[in-house]
């Protein structure tokens, strides 16, 4: 029973942060330059939470690290669309480890 609660408290904690800001704020009463600014956020993601996995992932294998890493970024700035860019360095980093 208690295994209920803790699974219910869990999806709320993480279920309201996402929710509130589209409750409480107007998307045409946001500044212009809020705007642009949030939209970096995806990006600022990748940094922090992706390029320092791509350095641990393959260490014995330096050039697919460093290529995947480039078209990621490549990919991300040109497309705009973090799952693709995603999908560009592991496809480029498994080419380069199957030569």
């Amino acid at each position: 029973m208690n295994f209920y609660f803790l699974i219910l408290g869990m999806a709320l904690v993480t279920y309201l942060p996402r929710v509130l800001p589209f409750l409480a704020l107007d998307l045409e009463k946001i500044p212009p330059g809020i705007k642009i600014f949030l939209g970096y956020t995806p990006y600022a993601a990748m940094g922090a939470l992706i390029f320092p996995g791509i350095w641990q992932s393959i260490p014995e294998s330096l050039p697919a690290v460093i290529a995947g890493g480039i078209i990621t970024t490549i990919i991300s700035l040109g497309a705009r669309n973090l799952v693709l860019s995603i999908i560009g360095g592991v496809l480029t980093a498994t080419l380069i480890l199957m030569l």
